[in-house]
């Protein structure tokens, strides 16, 4: 017995001390209490816990990613549309996230679904599909300004997923096709308009010039006998044309 005394003692002082030293990584910190009061926020590397007086709760630094349940979402001219979105965030105080939170993941998970079901309800549909980025960044918002309390920083909120029944995607498809028919008809008309006012100014070009007139008539004409058309046309000779000729046989019989 006077051998084995001896070996026991080491042995129950080397258990303690093994129970003592706690090795806490980079992203890591123990949030350390105290007779079941807060004490303080240690690590990372090498730390000292007494084992009965003092108890450590480790805290994961590192950021999440955390898919939120797609959610039935009633927009604000009321389609109905299930969305689902993906949040990032991470501890920035270990003290409240421990403290001040049971369940800081779960929490912040809820939190998201009814902040992202809040902020699409006060949009329309065509909101949610052409301004996401604005979305993204206010439901970012929300979350930041609720879970500073726990401690957490919400970096990023993005939505995946904007999903529609059949009856409104043929509601939208024959929208766009409607939207793409009345697009072309404003371009045809538009183009109509431009035409008439060219042909306006080359009309009031050619009333006040009698001889550009003129020239045209011959270039028309040069036009249809070089096509190698073979058909006979009548084409009427205008006075113009001719008024300067008669002028100056006029002038020489007198």
């Amino acid at each position: 017995m006077l051998f084995e005394l001896p070996t026991f003692l080491i042995a129950v002082i080397a258990l303690f001390l093994f129970s003592t030293i706690k090795i806490l990584r980079e992203y890591e910190r123990g949030v350390i209490f105290l007779l079941g009061r807060f004490w303080k926020v240690k690590g990372p590397g090498l730390i000292i816990v007494i084992p009965g007086i003092q108890k450590m709760v480790r805290v994961d630094l590192r950021v999440i990613v955390m898919d939120v349940p797609t959610q039935d979402v009633i927009s604000r001219d009321n389609v109905s549309v299930k969305v689902s979105a993906v949040i990032y965030f991470r501890v920035m105080d270990p003290e409240k996230a421990i403290i001040q939170v049971e369940n800081r993941v779960e929490a912040t998970s809820q939190l998201a679904q009814t902040t992202l079901r809040s902020v699409l309800g006060r949009h329309e549909l065509d909101n949610m599909l052409a301004e996401r980025d604005k979305l993204n960044a206010d439901v970012q918002e929300i979350l930041d300004q609720n879970t500073e309390a726990w401690g957490i920083k919400v970096a990023n909120v993005e939505i995946k997923n904007v999903d529609l029944d059949e009856s409104m995607i043929r509601a939208i498809a024959a929208q766009a096709e409607a939207e793409r028919a009345r697009r072309a008809k404003v371009i045809h008309a538009e183009g109509e308009f431009e035409a008439s006012q060219r042909l306006a100014e080359a009309a009031n070009v050619l009333a006040s010039q009698s001889q550009a007139l003129q020239l045209r008539y011959l270039q028309t004409l040069t036009e249809i006998s070089g096509d190698g058309n073979t058909s006979t046309i009548v084409f009427p000779l205008p006075l113009d044309l001719v008024k300067p000729i008669f002028d100056q046989m006029t002038n020489r019989k007198d």
